[in-house]
């Protein structure tokens, strides 16, 4: 059910509650299960390898999907969205890291909760979906190339004289220059691991790979004695103490300057549980409810702070495994969470002995896939405005920061919707027929000199205001009727409005009669709100009604002549 058509006792009412009255036994227990370790098995490699890559502790990703999945699920909108760390964030999370510390992200984190509690409660999240397609393209694989980048690191084994730069051009530079440091161990394992994973993605795709890359490759580190950087000798034990809750240290001067890290956590996690969430429902053909969703992110990325883990999103991969995996409803989110939570309570040390190696061979393997190949290739080829947005969003992500790509992709978007949707209106002279078995004998221009005759078709709003107004205004001595026919207009906007009213006193100057017809009760409220009232404009519900109107008034006279033309002035098509 859409949200818009959604009562206001079920809209915030998570998908468990709706699963449970459905009926939940032993089946519906055990497809869940299996699903949910389906799930951990996969989240458990990419929570520690998502949290190494930002700078932070890998407890912190783990603690991040233990909490945050199991609030997504519990609280959530989608039956099989599945909540951790993403990613999408290891840029934003690394940035904010170096600039405020570890406190200044969980703040970040809690206030980002806030924020999409917000966001959800006042029902905004229908309009996150109008994030155009190419700017979702062109950000999720500039994070990709992004990602990969800070790989090349530790998948090398480089040893740099002082610490990574951000910027990637400065990056790529200290990492060309520190080529002679590499080490030959730690390139073997990586390419090894990331060989076995392709190996299996063609050959074995049910496996789990990423969780059989790391069991062997951190074997085989430890049976040969290899001299790699692993968890341990990098980040010390990884103990499985469960953090006590605690508040994040709020101080005015804090919040402010978290603030924008806040903010960007907010939009990209509601871009990216959205989206994760419309993925599942074209797998499963089941509906989310998006208000919903973002409440239980709120609560969340709030929890995920109180327990000292960053920001949380639904994520599409572990979704889609979830739902592959035959997973029956939210529970299998929850029992995700469960797993992870005695992985780390019973055998956390034992992820001491992982290489760094293996970790960043899984995620150059995810920023790969960030990429979406296909609709690189169908953005590129469908329209130039399609393409500029993608490259230009791409471009930004890289080379500039995030939040500044999204908004600046979406603003081209908009810009391009808006220049393609004022092209897309029509306006002809006479009668644009409807339909082939329903013409009616307007008169045209020719038969009657007195009386012009226009019908729009599309969308009247202020991107294509100046268009139809060109084409209104031909107004001439000779003319004693104007009628423009408003049946096939979907849309009036306020600009659109004021041409009316505009053009009704330059024809009352000139001793010209307008009708307005076909104009439903909407787009009436738009006009007489704006002065195009009687009797400065009139109002019939057909051309035909408007001409015997005007020809009781005495305005024109005669019978209205039949056999019409239905030529366009000054029209176009889409563009291409």
């Amino acid at each position: 059910m859409p949200p818009s058509t959604l009562s206001p006792n079920t809209e915030f009412v998570p998908k468990l509650v709706t699963t449970l009255r459905e009926g939940y036994g032993a089946r519906q227990l055990r497809a869940d299960a299996v699903a949910g370790l389906t799930v951990a098995i996969v989240a458990l490699p990419l929570s520690m390898a998502i949290a190494i890559a930002a700078d932070v502790a890998p407890k912190m990703g783990l603690i991040t999907a233990i909490v945050g999945g199991f609030l997504v699920s519990a609280l959530g909108g989608s039956r099989f969205q599945i909540g951790g760390p993403a990613g999408a964030f290891i840029v934003l999370i690394g940035a904010t890291v170096q600039a405020h510390g570890i406190d200044g992200l969980i703040l970040a984190t809690f206030l980002s909760g806030l924020m999409l509690l917000a966001v959800g409660a006042l029902r905004l999240g229908t309009y996150i979906k109008f994030i155009p397609f190419p700017v979702t393209v062109g950000f999720t694989a500039g994070i990709g190339a992004v990602i990969f980048a800070s790989q090349i690191r530790p998948l090398l084994g480089l040893t740099l004289d002082g610490p990574e730069p951000g910027p990637l051009i400065e990056k790529l530079l200290v990492l060309w220059h520190a080529l002679p440091t590499m080490d030959p161990a730690t390139c073997a394992l990586s390419a090894a691991s990331i060989g076995a994973m392709i190996w299996m993605r063609v050959t074995r795709p049910r496996w789990p790979r990423m969780l059989i890359a790391v069991v062997a490759a951190t074997l085989v580190a430890w049976v040969f004695s290899l001299p790699v950087a692993t968890i341990a000798s990098t980040f010390g034990a990884l103990t499985g103490d469960p953090s006590s809750p605690a508040l994040p240290t709020f101080s005015f001067e804090k919040i402010t300057a978290v603030m924008p890290a806040a903010i960007s956590f907010t939009l990209l996690g509601a871009i990216e549980s959205l989206l994760s969430a419309v993925v599942a429902d074209g797998m499963t053909g089941r509906r989310h409810r998006s208000n919903t969703e973002l409440v239980a992110q709120g609560f969340a990325n709030m929890g995920s702070a109180l327990f000292g883990g960053f920001c949380v999103t639904g994520t599409i991969a572990r979704t889609a495994t979830n739902v592959r995996a035959g997973a029956h409803g939210p529970v299998a989110g929850m029992l995700h969470s469960v797993f992870l939570l005695a992985f780390l309570l019973v055998a956390a040390p034992l992820a001491g002995y992982i290489p760094l190696a293996v970790l960043s061979a899984v995620l150059a393997l995810v920023a790969w896939d960030m990429v979406e190949k296909p609709a690189f290739v169908a953005l590129t080829r469908a329209s130039r405005g399609d393409a500029a947005v993608l490259y230009v969003t791409l471009l930004l992500t890289i080379f500039r920061d995030l939040t500044e790509a999204i908004l600046v992709g979406f603003a081209l978007g908009a810009l391009l919707f808006i220049h393609r949707m004022s092209q897309a209106v029509e306006i002809a002279t006479g009668h644009a027929d409807r339909d082939e078995d329903d013409r009616a004998p307007y008169a045209e221009e020719g038969a009657r000199p007195d009386v012009l005759i226009y019908h729009i078709r599309g969308a009247v709003f202020f991107g294509a205001v100046s268009t139809v107004g060109a084409v209104l205004e031909r107004i001439s001595d000779a003319h004693k009727l104007l009628v423009v026919d408003f049946t096939d207009v979907t849309l009036v906007d306020s600009s659109a409005a004021h041409m009316i009213e505009g053009l009704a006193h330059k024809a009352k100057r000139r001793g010209v009669a307008i009708y307005l017809t076909g104009t439903t009760p909407e787009l009436r409220r738009e006009f007489l709100a704006h002065g195009a009232r009687p009797p400065l404009v009139r109002y019939a519900p057909t051309v035909e009604s408007a001409l015997e109107s005007a020809r009781r008034r005495g305005w024109i006279s005669g019978a209205v002549q039949s056999g019409v033309r239905s030529g366009r002035a000054g029209s176009s098509a889409p563009e291409s």
